[in-house]
């Protein structure tokens, strides 16, 4: 079977809308395009019917409540309505935030928002496999703290939290829990009562529905209380006023009936798909490393250190694949990802990452193709690295004194 490129393989940052997904969503578009908010004819109500509907689908694979599904346009925006509207919402109670040092930037920026509004935030950090233990958050917690806020699984290295232990401590000491679920659902059994969850964001793009649409889970039984960001026309309970994405919603609910469905069928094929790339790497390629938890992980996920090779430089030579570096870009300067760095991985080793995201639509064809390019790439770029060559040679790169350019 011929390989169609380019590949697709960074199905963290974004996944492509299933067909079936596609489908639901095309009469909201066409003849069913009424607005959910208008009460007064069938084509405001079937619009209500529908996104009702997806809000069971969304809820059903949590194990919530339709009821309790807030409507967002997004991961960022539930997690920015959850920390600030409880930070608002509660600060009589008390003004200090439990995250950790490896969350997403949506989190990690408004905690440094709330901070300048005077909030305490503590960042846990994580051991070398990415992972909070309930100790490190239970020995954090304060009178003064409100709410933890913790991902479920990190997009970049993939690593899993121990959730349900969190938020057994969490509770204990009656402070709110926030998941970031938006990696995890759809790839790997979450469910907000037995992990003692308050609040959750999920987004639909990471899980084969289309971008600009999220939701928040807040829950009902004790009810948990949020101040909204933003104002308007009390939609959502007052939660979050605005006129319903309604095409993006159907979508929304019929990606998370799919994956429920489908999800333990799924996860057994992309963890085969993943360690056939693993071991095929590892099986050419000497000083290559994995990053993050190899045995909690996430299906799909395979973060990979290549020693003497730049990411960028190997994404350059793999530009019929798209896959992600573990280095951003920030204005003028190249930065490792900070998550890897709190793994305590070296800058050197931390700039030599690349992410593989292996998704529903990958073949086993594809996973060949990749890894026979992926070791040729990096073979020919370590002979283009004098350091490579002295490695081989036996010396010690670290033990070398460099001299100052004058």
């Amino acid at each position: 079977m011929a390989v169609k490129i380019p590949i697709f393989m960074d199905n963290h940052s974004t996944t492509p809308v299933d067909p079936r997904v596609l489908d639901a969503m095309l009469p909201y578009f066409r003849e069913d395009f009424g607005n959910a908010a208008s009460r007064n004819h069938p084509f405001g109500w079937k619009a209500e019917k529908a996104t009702e509907l997806a809000r069971e689908q969304v809820g059903a694979i949590i194990g919530a409540s339709g009821k309790e599904i807030v409507w967002t346009s997004g991961a960022t925006e539930s997690i920015n309505l959850a920390i600030k509207g409880v930070a608002e919402f509660y600060h009589e109670k008390g003004n200090h935030i439990i995250t950790g040092q490896t969350e997403h930037k949506a989190t990690l920026d408004t905690c440094k928002r709330l901070e300048k509004q005077g909030l305490q935030v503590t960042y846990l950090p994580v051991d070398k496999e990415g992972l909070i233990s309930p100790e490190q958050v239970a020995a954090a917690i304060t009178d003064k703290t409100i709410l933890v806020a913790l991902m479920l699984a990190n997009n970049e290295v993939g690593s899993v939290h121990p959730i349900k232990a969190i938020g057994e401590v969490v509770k204990a000491r009656g402070v709110l829990f926030f998941v970031d679920a938006v990696q995890g659902v759809g790839k790997i059994p979450f469910d907000v009562n037995d992990c003692k969850v308050d609040l959750a964001a999920i987004s639909a793009h990471k899980m084969y529905g289309p971008k600009g649409v999220g939701a928040l889970y807040v829950r009902r039984k004790p009810r948990v209380r949020l101040t909204a960001l933003i104002d308007g026309g009390g939609h959502e309970r007052g939660m979050r006023s605005g006129t319903l994405n309604v095409p993006g919603i159907v979508g929304f609910g019929k990606a998370c009936e799919l994956a429920k469905a489908e999800m333990f069928e799924e996860a057994a094929r992309l963890t085969q798909m993943r360690d056939r790339l693993k071991d095929k790497l590892f099986a050419a390629l000497p000083e290559i490393y994995i990053n993050g938890s190899w045995e909690h992980r996430l299906p799909g996920n395979l973060n990979i250190s290549f020693a003497y090779v730049e990411g960028e430089g190997l994404m350059m030579a793999l530009k019929d694949v798209a896959v992600s570096s573990g280095s951003a870009c920030t204005s003028a300067s190249l930065e490792p990802s900070y998550v890897l760095r709190a793994l305590g991985i070296g800058e050197e080793l931390a700039h030599t990452s690349i992410r593989f995201g292996i998704g529903r639509f990958n073949t086993v064809e594809e996973i060949d193709y990749v890894a026979d390019h992926v070791i040729k790439s990096v073979n020919r770029l370590r002979e283009l690295s004098p350091l490579w060559e002295m490695a081989q040679e036996g010396i010690d790169l670290k033990s070398i004194s460099w001299a100052a350019e004058h």
